[in-house]
C-alpha cells in the first residue's frame, strides 16, 4: 500500500449512522426507539409523510429522543417511474406533512427515494429543491426475513468508515440486532452519529468513498 493510500485510510472518520425508513409504525417504531434510547445511539429516520400524519405522536417521539427525522416522500411511490413533476410534489408534500409535525432542519434538507429507486431527474428536481440525496453506505438487507445474527454479521463483514447504514423500522429483528451492532462498532472505535453530523464532519468524497473497515 503506498504512503497516500495509508494515509487516507487512516484519516477516514470512524463514524456511523444508522438509518431507518419507512413508517413510522405503532409497534415496531416504539420498541426501535427504546432500544436505541438504551443504548445511547442517535439515528436518522426517513419518514413517509402520509405515515407521520397517522401517527402524529410517535412522529414527535422520534425526534424528542434526540433522533433525526427527513424526508421519505408523502406516499412511498417509485421516483424513477415519476413525472419531474409528480416526484416535486412527493418532495414537497411530504416535508410539508413532516413539518407540520416536527420542526426538524433536515425535513428541508435531506431526503431519501423510496426503495432507492431514482434517476438523473429524480436527483435534479431533489436539488432543485434544495435537499440532498441521501443513499447509503451499505444495506443491511432487514427488508427481507432475516435472523438478528445475520443482520449484525453483514454489517460488521461490510463496515466502512465513515459508515450510512440503511435499516427500516418496521423489522422485529432489526431491533433484536441493536445491542450487537451497537456493541461490536464501539469496540471497533466508531461514533453513532445523524446523517447530518455526519456530513458535517465528513467530505462528500469521503462519505462517496469510504474505506473498508474490520469491525
Amino acid at each position: 500500500m503506498h504512503e497516500r493510500d495509508a494515509a487516507n485510510r487512516t484519516d477516514r472518520p470512524k463514524l456511523i449512522a444508522l438509518t431507518f425508513d419507512d413508517g413510522p409504525y405503532p409497534v415496531f417504531t416504539p420498541l426501535l426507539l427504546e432500544e436505541l434510547h438504551a443504548l445511547r445511539v442517535p439515528a436518522t429516520f426517513f419518514l413517509i409523510g402520509r405515515d407521520a400524519q397517522e401517527w402524529p405522536e410517535l412522529s414527535r417521539r422520534i425526534a424528542a429522543d434526540g433522533n433525526e427525522i427527513a424526508d421519505h416522500t408523502l406516499t412511498h411511490p417509485d421516483l424513477d417511474r415519476e413525472s419531474d413533476a409528480q416526484v416535486r410534489a412527493e418532495i414537497l408534500e411530504g416535508r410539508d406533512a413532516l413539518w407540520g409535525l416536527v420542526r426538524d432542519p433536515a425535513i428541508r434538507t435531506m431526503m431519501r427515494p423510496p426503495h432507492g429507486r431514482y434517476n438523473e431527474a429524480t436527483v435534479r428536481v431533489a436539488q432543485q429543491l434544495g435537499y440532498s440525496v441521501i443513499l447509503w453506505n451499505d444495506d443491511a438487507g432487514d427488508w427481507r426475513t432475516l435472523e438478528p445474527d445475520a443482520i449484525a454479521q453483514h454489517l460488521d463483514a461490510h463496515a466502512s468508515a465513515p459508515d450510512i447504514v440503511l435499516l427500516h423500522s418496521g423489522q422485529l429483528a432489526t431491533i433484536q440486532a441493536m445491542p450487537s451492532v451497537v456493541a461490536h462498532f464501539l469496540r471497533a472505535g466508531y461514533r453513532f452519529v445523524t446523517v447530518g453530523q455526519l456530513l458535517g464532519a465528513a467530505s462528500v468524497d469521503q462519505i462517496n468513498h469510504p474505506s473498508r473497515r474490520r469491525v
